[in-house]
């Protein structure tokens, strides 16, 4: 096991198992601080450079944070993989990391047998603002702000089995900021929220109810998706290894009813890059702030379920 570490002005450290470190600085300001770095998902070199950054970014918004500068860090092939697509993924991260407020001011290359991307970012957040994973209470309502289907989409995108109207989509799914989110749900007064990424949906509201020492009940007609994931599962042969995994490691956690499918199910599992904020927050201002994600262009976040306070640390999904 790790040693601890412990500091007065260290807000949100490693056992919270929590999206971002926060560090206090003064009264009024504390750094968020995250790092992460993918494999590429799509083929486009200034694509994957966005969504890579977008990715990073996320950390910091789910924490409601406002991301300040980044760091680059890749690792490449340099024999295989020539310096201008490396330059194209850069592009890419500069141009998201721009739109997010955010100055890119450095970074690190490496030579690696695979090509890999990605930020570490540092943000800022008050103090008495900050949005952790812990929050959530009996009688909340869950909303989700991006679809889920990635993993299995980008699986079959490198079996070729994707046409260029689904990648065009996917790519504009997980280069989306979640900064209007992050900003939306600080001011309806979000009790809790995380960033779903590689655990998938049903991995990341694990973590906030065992954090939480709540019970989650969510609704699967509720839940967004990608129909063409779907279309893809029942295929067959695109769940990807880490999806399989979150499976395995939830059996315990997670109970469906009868009758919600299979193949939904492990959409519900699927690892996603770059994906939505799930976000706990009152029953009163629940539907206000799904009017306001909306209005602002997330128009497929929903309500996909509540807090209980029944079996803390566990999942209900019901039909």
């Amino acid at each position: 096991m790790l040693p601890q570490v412990s500091d007065p002005k260290l807000l949100v450290g490693i056992s919270a198992a929590d999206d971002a470190g926060v560090y206090q600085l003064d009264g009024q300001t504390a750094l968020v601080q995250t790092v992460d770095v993918i494999t590429p998902l799509v083929d486009d070199p200034y694509d994957f450079g966005r969504i890579a950054a977008a990715n990073s970014l996320s950390d910091v918004y789910a924490m409601g944070g406002r991301p300040v500068t980044a760091l680059n860090i890749t690792g490449f092939p340099e024999q295989i993989l020539e310096l201008e697509i490396v330059a194209d993924i850069l592009r890419g991260a500069i141009d998201k990391a721009r739109e997010a407020g955010c100055l890119i001011v450095g970074g690190h290359t490496l030579k690696d047998a695979e090509l890999k991307f990605g930020l570490s970012v540092t943000g800022l957040v008050s103090p008495d603002k900050i949005v952790t994973n812990a929050g959530a209470v009996p009688g909340d309502k869950l909303i989700l702000t991006k679809p889920l289907g990635m993993g299995i989409l980008t699986t079959a995108l490198k079996a070729g089995k994707l046409d260029a109207g689904v990648i065009k989509k996917i790519t504009g799914i997980m280069a989306g900021l979640n900064k209007t989110a992050c900003e939306l749900m600080l001011q309806f007064g979000a009790h809790a929220a995380t960033d779903v990424t590689g655990f998938g949906l049903l991995g990341h509201a694990r973590g906030m109810a065992r954090a939480s020492g709540v019970g989650m009940m969510l609704q699967a007609g509720a839940i967004p998706y990608l129909p063409e994931a779907l279309s893809m599962t029942r295929q067959g042969g695109y769940v990807s290894g880490g999806s399989q995994k979150n499976k395995e490691f939830l059996r315990n956690a997670v109970s469906f009813s009868e009758n919600v499918d299979e193949h939904e199910q492990n959409i519900f599992f699927d690892a996603q890059t770059s994906g939505g904020l799930l976000i706990s927050l009152p029953p009163a201002a629940a539907g206000q702030l799904l009017a306001a994600l909306h209005e602002n262009g997330i128009g497929d976040a929903a309500l996909i379920g509540e807090i209980t306070s029944r079996e803390p640390g566990n999942i209900q999904v019901l039909s």
